[in-house]
């Protein structure tokens, strides 16, 4: 068996610690960059409104939770990515950021899952992209912007870790 290099194990211990220093009642960063600042606004909103339709069966995310399996499961993780990506980018990490971007494209993921699982051909590309209303297409398409701004990303590279 080979050991491990030093550094491999100082890493490990690193990144067990790294969530230790989570602040709890921290759910907003007043320092980040606005766009970062309203993303994180826009993910707990956003979360919010897809657990409700994830509950009552509405929207994309209660279609795959009405019909069950593996993908109900996906959705759900989906859901819980908002917040969670919210809080952790709130707390200057990373992870956050990556959790966030999977959040905010998921319900093109799971619309494009949708399509693939119906091969109605009534079903256009529009409805892939915009779902069932424009206005829930604009604040999904406003976080994707937000997520991927070059303010954004620079932040992502500078400050989170």
């Amino acid at each position: 068996m080979m050991p491990i290099p030093c550094m491999k194990v100082q890493h490990l211990f690193m990144a067990r610690n790294d969530f230790s220093q989570l602040d709890f009642r921290k759910w907003f960063d007043r320092m980040q960059p606005q766009t970062v600042s309203i993303a994180t606004w826009l993910l707990y909103i956003d979360g919010a409104f897809n657990f409700l339709h994830f509950l009552d069966k509405r929207d994309i995310f209660g279609y795959w939770r009405a019909t069950g399996g593996p993908i109900a499961i996906l959705a759900l993780l989906f859901v819980l990515c908002y917040p969670a990506g919210g809080f952790l980018m709130a707390n200057g990490k990373k992870l956050g950021w990556v959790l966030a971007l999977a959040a905010s494209f998921s319900p093109f993921i799971l619309r494009l899952m949708w399509k693939l699982d119906n091969p109605y051909p009534g079903i256009t590309v529009q409805d892939i992209i915009f779902g069932s209303s424009y206005i829930n297409f604009m604040f999904e398409a406003a976080l994707c912007a937000l997520l991927l701004h070059t303010m954004t990303r620079n932040y992502v590279k500078a400050w989170l870790r």
